[in-house]
Protein backbone atom coordinates (compact mmCIF):
# COMPACT_ATOMS: atom_id res chain seq x y z
CA UNK A 1 0.00 0.00 0.00
CA UNK A 2 2.61 2.87 0.59
CA UNK A 3 5.21 1.25 -1.84
CA UNK A 4 7.38 4.17 -2.70
CA UNK A 5 6.20 6.32 -0.16
CA UNK A 6 9.00 7.19 3.02
CA UNK A 7 8.15 7.63 5.75
CA UNK A 8 10.00 9.56 9.09
CA UNK A 9 9.28 8.33 12.27
CA UNK A 10 10.59 9.97 15.64
CA UNK A 11 11.76 8.32 18.63
CA UNK A 12 11.95 5.08 16.44
CA UNK A 13 14.79 2.90 17.61
CA UNK A 14 12.17 1.61 20.74
CA UNK A 15 8.74 1.29 21.63
CA UNK A 16 5.65 2.75 20.00
CA UNK A 17 7.71 4.40 17.33
CA UNK A 18 9.31 1.29 16.42
CA UNK A 19 6.41 -0.48 16.20
CA UNK A 20 5.39 2.33 13.91
CA UNK A 21 8.02 2.34 12.00
CA UNK A 22 7.65 -1.65 11.38
CA UNK A 23 4.05 -1.41 10.20
CA UNK A 24 4.59 0.99 7.91
CA UNK A 25 7.80 -0.81 6.31
CA UNK A 26 5.66 -4.10 6.13
CA UNK A 27 3.38 -2.12 4.03
CA UNK A 28 6.62 -1.31 1.70
CA UNK A 29 7.31 2.25 2.93
CA UNK A 30 10.98 3.51 2.87
CA UNK A 31 11.74 4.11 6.46
CA UNK A 32 14.18 6.88 8.59
CA UNK A 33 14.58 5.30 12.24
CA UNK A 34 15.41 8.17 14.67
CA UNK A 35 16.03 8.19 18.17
CA UNK A 36 18.96 7.05 20.73
CA UNK A 37 20.28 3.60 22.11
CA UNK A 38 23.60 1.69 21.38
CA UNK A 39 24.91 1.83 18.04
CA UNK A 40 24.76 -1.72 17.16
CA UNK A 41 21.71 -2.54 18.12
CA UNK A 42 20.25 0.37 16.38
CA UNK A 43 21.89 -1.21 13.44
CA UNK A 44 20.83 -4.83 14.24
CA UNK A 45 17.07 -2.69 13.72
CA UNK A 46 17.82 -1.04 10.69
CA UNK A 47 19.29 -4.04 8.86
CA UNK A 48 16.60 -6.25 10.39
CA UNK A 49 13.84 -3.69 9.07
CA UNK A 50 15.49 -3.55 5.13
CA UNK A 51 15.68 -7.26 4.90
CA UNK A 52 12.93 -8.87 6.70
CA UNK A 53 10.42 -6.08 4.60
CA UNK A 54 12.95 -5.54 1.55
CA UNK A 55 12.86 -1.55 1.84
CA UNK A 56 15.28 0.74 2.43
CA UNK A 57 15.77 1.86 5.95
CA UNK A 58 18.32 4.40 7.37
CA UNK A 59 19.20 5.48 10.55
CA UNK A 60 19.68 9.59 11.67
CA UNK A 61 20.30 10.67 15.12
CA UNK A 62 19.27 13.65 14.91
CA UNK A 63 18.56 15.51 18.89
CA UNK A 64 14.82 16.14 18.98
CA UNK A 65 15.24 18.84 22.02
CA UNK A 66 17.26 20.90 18.88
CA UNK A 67 15.36 23.22 15.99
CA UNK A 68 17.79 22.71 13.97
CA UNK A 69 18.66 19.02 14.38
CA UNK A 70 14.60 18.42 13.38
CA UNK A 71 14.59 20.77 10.53
CA UNK A 72 17.71 18.77 9.40
CA UNK A 73 15.90 15.38 9.75
CA UNK A 74 13.74 16.29 7.28
CA UNK A 75 15.86 18.40 4.84
CA UNK A 76 18.21 14.90 5.31
CA UNK A 77 15.61 12.75 4.16
CA UNK A 78 14.79 14.80 0.81
CA UNK A 79 17.97 15.63 -0.23
CA UNK A 80 18.41 11.31 0.52
CA UNK A 81 15.42 9.85 -0.60
CA UNK A 82 14.46 12.99 -3.48
CA UNK A 83 10.55 12.96 -1.77
CA UNK A 84 9.22 13.12 2.31
CA UNK A 85 5.26 11.30 2.56
CA UNK A 86 5.13 10.21 6.06
CA UNK A 87 6.00 12.22 9.03
CA UNK A 88 5.18 10.63 12.57
CA UNK A 89 6.13 12.88 15.21
CA UNK A 90 6.18 10.06 18.15
CA UNK A 91 9.76 11.35 20.21
CA UNK A 92 8.47 11.96 23.91
CA UNK A 93 10.29 11.97 27.42
CA UNK A 94 8.29 11.95 30.41
CA UNK A 95 9.31 13.27 33.75
CA UNK A 96 6.89 13.39 37.59
CA UNK A 97 6.37 15.95 39.59
CA UNK A 98 3.71 18.48 41.73
CA UNK A 99 3.82 21.66 40.01
CA UNK A 100 4.95 23.96 42.52
CA UNK A 101 7.98 20.91 42.40
CA UNK A 102 8.32 20.58 39.03
CA UNK A 103 11.63 21.41 38.01
CA UNK A 104 11.90 24.38 35.27
CA UNK A 105 14.44 22.68 33.11
CA UNK A 106 12.05 19.20 33.00
CA UNK A 107 9.20 21.84 31.71
CA UNK A 108 11.40 22.82 29.06
CA UNK A 109 12.90 19.41 28.00
CA UNK A 110 9.39 18.23 28.06
CA UNK A 111 8.04 20.51 25.94
CA UNK A 112 11.08 20.56 23.54
CA UNK A 113 11.14 17.26 22.72
CA UNK A 114 7.13 16.40 23.15
CA UNK A 115 5.71 19.68 21.70
CA UNK A 116 8.26 21.83 19.90
CA UNK A 117 10.08 19.63 17.70
CA UNK A 118 6.75 18.01 16.12
CA UNK A 119 6.15 22.08 15.17
CA UNK A 120 9.77 22.20 13.55
CA UNK A 121 9.63 18.87 11.62
CA UNK A 122 6.13 19.86 10.15
CA UNK A 123 7.15 23.35 9.32
CA UNK A 124 10.23 21.85 7.13
CA UNK A 125 7.74 19.07 5.94
CA UNK A 126 4.65 20.79 4.82
CA UNK A 127 6.09 22.20 1.64
CA UNK A 128 7.58 19.61 0.58
CA UNK A 129 4.57 17.60 1.25
CA UNK A 130 2.38 20.26 -0.46
CA UNK A 131 4.59 20.28 -3.19
CA UNK A 132 3.81 16.46 -4.20
CA UNK A 133 0.33 17.03 -3.67
CA UNK A 134 0.27 14.04 -0.94
CA UNK A 135 1.26 14.26 2.22
CA UNK A 136 0.60 12.59 5.85
CA UNK A 137 1.65 13.67 9.01
CA UNK A 138 0.66 12.22 11.95
CA UNK A 139 1.54 12.94 15.92
CA UNK A 140 1.73 10.54 18.65
CA UNK A 141 -0.35 12.29 21.27
CA UNK A 142 -1.87 10.65 24.29
CA UNK A 143 -4.84 10.50 26.29
CA UNK A 144 -3.23 13.11 28.30
CA UNK A 145 -3.91 15.07 25.04
CA UNK A 146 -7.06 14.98 25.79
CA UNK A 147 -7.53 14.87 30.10
CA UNK A 148 -5.57 15.54 32.60
CA UNK A 149 -3.90 13.46 35.18
CA UNK A 150 -1.87 14.68 38.41
CA UNK A 151 1.97 15.18 38.70
CA UNK A 152 2.50 15.41 35.03
CA UNK A 153 2.16 19.24 34.12
CA UNK A 154 4.67 19.26 31.47
CA UNK A 155 3.77 16.01 29.60
CA UNK A 156 -0.20 16.86 29.67
CA UNK A 157 0.47 20.50 28.65
CA UNK A 158 2.83 19.59 25.42
CA UNK A 159 0.56 16.32 24.40
CA UNK A 160 -2.77 18.99 24.60
CA UNK A 161 -0.60 21.39 22.69
CA UNK A 162 0.33 19.00 20.02
CA UNK A 163 -3.42 18.14 19.65
CA UNK A 164 -4.06 21.66 18.89
CA UNK A 165 -1.03 21.81 16.61
CA UNK A 166 -2.76 19.13 15.10
CA UNK A 167 -6.13 21.19 14.83
CA UNK A 168 -4.22 23.87 12.89
CA UNK A 169 -2.08 22.63 10.59
CA UNK A 170 -4.95 19.93 9.16
CA UNK A 171 -6.90 23.47 8.92
CA UNK A 172 -3.71 24.96 7.15
CA UNK A 173 -3.47 21.58 4.62
CA UNK A 174 -6.76 20.93 3.85
CA UNK A 175 -7.49 20.42 0.24
CA UNK A 176 -3.40 20.38 -0.73
CA UNK A 177 -3.82 16.28 -0.28
CA UNK A 178 -1.67 16.30 2.92
CA UNK A 179 -3.47 15.37 6.10
CA UNK A 180 -2.18 16.06 9.90
CA UNK A 181 -4.12 14.29 12.83
CA UNK A 182 -3.25 13.01 16.14
CA UNK A 183 -3.49 9.65 17.98
CA UNK A 184 -3.91 9.40 21.65
CA UNK A 185 -2.80 5.95 23.36
CA UNK A 186 -3.46 5.05 26.53
CA UNK A 187 -1.38 2.32 28.40
CA UNK A 188 1.13 1.42 26.14
CA UNK A 189 3.83 -1.14 27.33
CA UNK A 190 7.00 0.95 26.89
CA UNK A 191 10.10 2.24 29.13
CA UNK A 192 8.25 4.84 30.25
CA UNK A 193 5.66 3.39 31.24
CA UNK A 194 7.37 0.53 33.10
CA UNK A 195 9.51 2.91 35.09
CA UNK A 196 6.06 4.11 36.37
CA UNK A 197 4.60 0.74 36.99
CA UNK A 198 8.49 -0.10 39.13
CA UNK A 199 7.28 2.87 41.27
CA UNK A 200 4.03 1.83 42.00
CA UNK A 201 5.62 -1.57 43.26
CA UNK A 202 8.05 0.05 45.22
CA UNK A 203 5.38 2.44 46.89
CA UNK A 204 2.56 -0.13 47.31
CA UNK A 205 5.23 -3.13 47.94
CA UNK A 206 3.50 -5.57 45.37
CA UNK A 207 4.43 -7.41 42.59
CA UNK A 208 4.94 -6.06 38.94
CA UNK A 209 2.24 -7.36 37.71
CA UNK A 210 -0.06 -6.29 40.44
CA UNK A 211 1.43 -2.90 40.18
CA UNK A 212 0.56 -3.01 36.44
CA UNK A 213 -2.83 -4.56 37.27
CA UNK A 214 -2.80 -1.31 39.34
CA UNK A 215 -1.77 1.10 37.13
CA UNK A 216 -4.52 0.01 34.15
CA UNK A 217 -7.30 0.16 36.55
CA UNK A 218 -7.44 3.26 37.65
CA UNK A 219 -7.67 4.85 33.96
CA UNK A 220 -8.11 2.12 31.39
CA UNK A 221 -11.49 -0.07 31.43
CA UNK A 222 -10.32 -2.25 29.20
CA UNK A 223 -7.47 -3.75 31.63
CA UNK A 224 -5.06 -4.41 28.65
CA UNK A 225 -1.88 -2.68 27.81
CA UNK A 226 -2.71 -0.93 24.14
CA UNK A 227 0.59 -2.70 21.83
CA UNK A 228 3.25 -0.59 19.92
CA UNK A 229 1.84 -2.35 16.44
CA UNK A 230 -1.86 -1.88 17.23
CA UNK A 231 -0.48 2.18 16.86
CA UNK A 232 1.38 1.20 13.68
CA UNK A 233 -1.96 -0.24 12.45
CA UNK A 234 -3.85 3.34 13.35
CA UNK A 235 -1.01 5.09 11.45
CA UNK A 236 -0.87 2.85 8.80
CA UNK A 237 -4.60 3.33 8.51
CA UNK A 238 -4.46 7.30 8.92
CA UNK A 239 -1.72 6.62 5.12
CA UNK A 240 -4.41 4.92 3.50
CA UNK A 241 -7.02 6.22 1.08
CA UNK A 242 -9.70 5.33 3.60
CA UNK A 243 -8.69 8.19 5.55
CA UNK A 244 -8.35 10.82 2.64
CA UNK A 245 -11.03 12.95 4.37
CA UNK A 246 -9.68 11.91 8.09
CA UNK A 247 -7.78 15.55 8.88
CA UNK A 248 -7.26 17.91 12.11
CA UNK A 249 -8.72 14.90 14.21
CA UNK A 250 -7.70 13.13 17.28
CA UNK A 251 -8.02 9.53 17.26
CA UNK A 252 -8.37 7.53 20.86
CA UNK A 253 -6.72 4.12 21.33
CA UNK A 254 -7.26 4.23 25.05
CA UNK A 255 -9.06 0.86 25.83
CA UNK A 256 -12.20 3.32 26.70
CA UNK A 257 -9.78 5.33 28.96
CA UNK A 258 -11.43 9.18 27.58
CA UNK A 259 -15.06 7.38 27.21
CA UNK A 260 -15.38 7.92 30.96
Amino acid sequence: MLKGRVAVVTGSTSGIGLGIAKELAKLRADIVLNGFGDASEIEAIRGGIEREHGVRAVYDGADMSKEEAVRGLIAATVEKFGRLDILVNNAGIQFTAPVEEFPANRWNAILAINLSAAFHGIAAAVPQMKKQCWGRIVNIASAHGLVASTHKAAYVAAKHGLVGLTKVVGLETAGSGVTCNAVCPGWVRTPLVDKQIDDIAVQRGVSRTEAARTLLAEKQPSLEFVSPAQLGGTVAFLCSSAADQITGTAISVDGGWTAQ
